[in-house]
């Protein structure tokens, strides 16, 4: 994380915070740059390979937070998947009851996955063929970035 944050500097952006060893980060940058496309070149000069990007403002991502279905949901249980611009929402179009306990709701561009014996264990994940144009993160980590991003 530390080469990723150093690559990001020297590329002009600023008040760069990465959260633990996550590939997450948090940037200021120029306006009217495409954040994703840059970050995913920068990997690629840099690293060797590409990686998908997902990029939210502070904006949204205070959203994401604030709209959370599940409130009462522990917080190891709960994820959110942050899906890619554009992508063809359909394959949510199932009857969720099928997944009881497991339950997702679709927010804008998230998914929102309460899952009470987790990801590792879920049926439904590896059935909802949409998660694969998407990133997703548990809310321990969905709340420390957005913490990172109002700072």
């Amino acid at each position: 994380m530390r080469a990723l944050v150093a690559w990001l500097e020297e590329s002009g952006f600023t008040e760069v915070a990465s959260y633990i060893n996550s590939g997450n980060v948090v940037v200021d940058h120029p306006p009217r740059l495409d954040v994703a496309g840059r970050i995913t070149d920068l990997v690629a000069e840099r690293a060797g390979f590409t990686v998908p990007v997902v990029v939210r403002t502070a904006d949204a991502l205070a959203e994401v937070v604030a709209a959370n279905p599940y409130p009462h949901a522990e917080e190891g249980t709960l994820h959110v998947a942050f899906l890619e611009p554009d992508v063809e929402r359909r394959p949510f179009d199932v009857d969720a009851d099928r997944w009881t306990p497991e339950e997702f709701t679709v927010v804008g561009d998230e998914v929102y996955l309460h899952l009470p014996k987790g990801v590792g264990r879920s049926v439904m994940v590896p059935r909802l063929a949409l998660l694969k144009r998407a990133t997703m993160r548990n809310w321990k980590t969905v709340n420390a970035l957005d913490e990172l991003a109002r700072r």
